[in-house]
């Protein structure tokens, strides 16, 4: 199946007043956030495609899917797993550190 990118807007018309254009800015991130996270959480994009459509941190996009309620590992097979955990633990440990902070093994 192609994928195929597609835009999305929503638009609305308002009478100009201060109390709306102050909050216009926030109110557009959060409908970003909320779509986004949609699509994560049905598994459409990945955490890092999501992580880049918001333009945040993977550590960030962490916090806004426990805030929605989006588990990080529910769809995740073990050996997905098993790579998540080295990839965190590589950045953690730096990998030019002589000694690891972390030591993981799995066990089968």
């Amino acid at each position: 199946m192609a994928k195929a990118e597609v835009e999305v807007q929503f638009t609305f018309t308002l009478p100009i007043d201060e109390s709306f254009l102050r909050h216009k800015t926030d109110a557009e991130r959060k409908a970003k956030e909320a779509f986004v996270l949609e699509l994560l959480r049905h598994g459409d994009i990945s955490a890092g495609r999501a992580a880049k459509l918001l333009d945040i941190s993977r550590w960030d996009l962490s916090d806004l899917m426990s805030v929605a309620g989006i588990s990080p590992f529910a769809e995740l097979s073990a050996a997905d797993l098993d790579t998540e955990v080295e990839t965190a633990l590589k950045v953690l440990n730096n990998q030019d550190d002589e000694e690891p902070l972390c030591v993981y093994s799995v066990r089968t």
